[in-house]
């Protein structure tokens, strides 16, 4: 595992935290064109991903490592499908504990 360019686990509301650094989530696609994805994060947040090339179309989730731009948007570096089937709920509550109460078990 690359330690030098760590990517924190998050959702929608915690996404805010990190402007300008390499994140990581996951969201539902709701729409993709022309490179330009609008997601539904794991928390119910919308977030637009921006250079999502060859992103698979609703209601697909996918994983998206990339720079947060904005509290609501990320500059994709890369994008990883996860099928229909994915357990938000499970992800969302990841990015609590991650950013929170047990940050230090995570980079």
């Amino acid at each position: 595992m690359d330690t030098s360019a760590p990517s924190p686990f998050v959702n929608g509301e915690t996404l805010k935290m990190f402007l300008g650094r390499r994140v990581r989530t996951v969201v539902q696609v709701q729409h993709n064109e022309g490179g330009v994805l609008l997601g539904l994060s794991t928390d119910g947040h919308q977030l637009t991903i921006r250079g999502a090339s060859g992103a698979p179309e609703p209601p697909h989730y996918i994983e998206v490592i990339g720079i947060a731009d904005s509290s609501l948007s990320i500059r994709a570096e890369s994008c990883t499908d996860f099928g229909e089937n994915f357990d938000g709920v499970a992800f969302n509550g990841l990015c609590k504990l991650a950013n929170d109460k047990y940050n230090y078990l995570f980079l």
